[in-house]
């Protein structure tokens, strides 16, 4: 096949992540990136060294128009929220980029830029060592898991109503808990979730040493 003379990333990352919309996680592979191109395969070889990499442009191509700026004029756990919902919006758009999301976490810039600027606004609280750790730790882990849930498992799905119907006799507090999660829209979830634990990061701000 053909190639262009010059393929950049983001073009690359447009043909990869058009593949992962449509075909899911399993689909993107070197082979398919390449068709979407009008590549040979060993063409796409010439600016990627692997599917790893090809993967991280993915990530960096969902992520890469978040603004990461924190809201002014904000409370500084709002300011969080404000970061994790737009991540959260972004990749909701592309559902089969969660995965890469969990795997590149690490390794992507698009992730860097965005823990850059959750970290800057704990550090405004006075968070700092081992405690900085644990909360991006903790946000990170929760806005991975809400997305993997509402991918995998959403509320609105039929593993709800399978819950629901369970015995009440066995299983009273899940069959109703199940029930209750089939009224809760997924916006409302993720918002009372991180709430949750915002709050509990709002007391470890408030317990920080002097």
């Amino acid at each position: 096949m053909p190639r262009p003379r010059s393929l950049t990333p983001a073009q690359l990352a447009d043909a990869a992540l058009a593949v992962l919309d449509r075909d899911g996680t399993g689909g993107l592979t070197m082979r398919a990136a390449a068709a979407e191109l009008g590549m040979s395969t060993m063409a796409v070889y010439r600016y990627v060294a692997d599917r790893a990499e090809l993967e991280r442009l993915v990530v960096d191509r969902v992520l890469r128009d978040i603004d990461v700026a924190p809201p002014p004029g904000l409370p500084w756990d709002r300011q969080v929220a404000a970061l994790m919902e737009r991540v959260r919006a972004a990749v909701g758009e592309h559902p089969g980029a969660v995965p890469l999301l969990v795997t590149h976490r690490q390794s992507a810039p698009g992730v860097w830029r965005w823990s850059e600027a959750v970290l800057g606004v704990l550090t405004g609280t006075g968070l700092g060592g081992v405690r900085r750790v644990a909360a991006l730790r903790a946000l990170t882990s929760y806005l991975v898991g809400a997305l993997q849930n509402n991918r995998l498992g959403p509320l609105a799905g039929p593993g709800t109503g399978v819950l629901a119907a369970l015995p009440a006799d066995r299983y009273p507090l899940l069959a109703a808990t199940a029930a209750d999660a089939g009224r809760l829209p997924a916006d409302e979830e993720f918002a009372r979730g991180l709430d949750l634990l915002l709050r509990g990061l709002r007391a470890e701000t408030d317990d920080r040493p002097t």
